[in-house]
């Protein structure tokens, strides 16, 4: 690492642990847990923009699947739903892909007339077949429990197996996307990922036999144990004790700065494999397509090909982060996921960190999650000061306070313009 890596990676440790001393442990572990979760995000990113010029605005749907393979993989399953109508759901999923099937091997074999006919034909009939079978199903599954389960549940698996599983389901969403998409030009995929994006959302929010809609997926398991149990431990208490902590406070900690080591891991060996690609013979030749790609196709390579690749991996990163994040929260919140927090957010932590560089996509992710959290609170007491000698009943004091929920989006614009007008590249430029 160069000198200035080391200053700037510096600065953002020592803003956490202000945090620690100045708020509280579990504030700065949080922030870091978050931080490492995001700079993971902006790897896959950086991946996508900084090594071959792919412009993801579908960040929010990959982290969102990610989210989902959580649920899928390590919710229990919930027999009831199962015996009501789970056949009759995986049924209309399987005719709804034999119908697909069915209705593009008649396109390609058959020609002329024949072929839109039978294809409508396979289309209009096969719909009405498999809203037959799965609505049915759905009814069912809905109907047990609807204000607890209502949905079928997952695998019941260890939920450290929801992360790779993660990166898979996004990897499939971007190899959907991609062999439409890469081919046309690049704002052809920003359009494709973002509709592609708000498809998976309003899936995951409606679709209650899934992942129940609004009404959320809570208590998922663990790789740590629940700070309640922690705190029942005898053996725990005592060590606490010891340190000079109590419980609950101890709990907290210890599970946080569990999460934090396994996210660090994931971190790491991300990286690493990142900056092994960067400097391969393969990352020069993405680098070189990202900059002249007519150059590239007269050379002989396939850039629909290697685009397609990154595209897959960069998302796949992405999964992963979603089920690293469900899995912190504990919980499947399908309303909460935005555009503004992860997709806006992201791409403002590749920009400023600086695209084409690894270790400038972790600081950024570092960096605009810590000014995220914290901004709010320290406008908080900004504001209360500018105020302070203010009759309470002034309309400039209540505007002002009021104004304080704005600045998050208010200081993460002026980062980026500052950044942009005086450091193009970011704060770490790619070499």
């Amino acid at each position: 690492m160069t000198s200035r890596e080391i200053i700037l990676f510096a600065v953002v440790g020592l803003l956490i642990l202000g945090s620690g001393f100045l708020q509280s442990w579990n504030t700065a572990l949080l922030i870091l847990n978050m931080g490492l979760i995001s700079a993971i995000m902006s790897l896959g990113v950086n991946l996508q923009w900084g090594f071959a010029g792919l412009f993801n605005v579908g960040i929010m749907g990959f982290v969102a699947l990610g989210g989902l393979a959580t649920v899928l993989v390590s919710a229990p399953p919930v027999a009831e739903a199962w015996a009501a109508g789970g056949l009759r759901v995986l049924g209309g999923l399987l005719v709804g892909a034999g119908v697909i099937a069915a209705a593009v091997i008649a396109w390609g074999r058959l020609a002329g007339r024949l072929r839109g006919l039978v294809v409508f034909v396979l289309i209009v009939a096969g719909f009405f077949i498999f809203r037959a079978v799965f609505d049915a199903g759905v009814d069912a599954v809905e109907a047990i429990s609807p204000a607890t389960t209502g949905y079928l549940g997952g695998l019941g698996l260890p939920v450290l197996i929801a992360w790779p599983v993660g990166g898979l389901l996004a990897a499939g969403a971007a190899w959907l996307i991609g062999k439409t998409a890469l081919g046309l030009r690049s704002d052809y995929l920003a359009i494709a990922t973002l509709g592609i994006a708000e498809i998976v959302i309003a899936i995951m929010k409606n679709e209650d036999w899934l992942t129940r809609g609004v009404k959320n997926v809570i208590g998922l398991p663990r790789p740590l144990p629940y700070e309640i149990d922690l705190q029942n431990d005898p053996g725990f208490v005592e060590r606490a004790a010891d340190f000079g902590l109590d419980p609950t406070t101890a709990s907290t900690l210890f599970v946080k700065l569990g999460y934090g080591a396994l996210f660090a891991a994931v971190l790491v060996v991300l990286l690493t494999l990142s900056q092994l690609a960067l400097r391969s013979p393969w990352g020069r030749m993405m680098r070189a397509i990202r900059d002249n790609e007519t150059a590239a196709r007269a050379m002989g390579k396939d850039v629909t090909g290697r685009h397609l690749q990154i595209f897959i991996l960069g998302s796949a990163i992405c999964g992963i982060a979603g089920a690293m994040m469900t899995t912190l929260d504990g919980q499947l919140t399908p309303s909460s996921y935005q555009p503004l927090r992860y997709t806006f957010l992201v791409w403002v932590m590749v920009i400023v960190g600086g695209s084409g560089n690894n270790l400038g996509a972790v600081l950024g992710g570092f960096l605009i999650w810590f000014l995220w959290v914290e901004v709010e609170p320290i406008g908080s007491a900004l504001m209360g000061l500018i105020t302070a000698g203010m009759s309470d009943g002034s309309w400039l004091k209540s505007h002002l306070l009021d104004s304080v929920a704005h600045m998050r989006l208010l200081t993460m614009g002026l980062i980026l313009l500052l950044v942009l007008r005086f450091s193009p590249r970011g704060l770490l430029p790619e070499r």
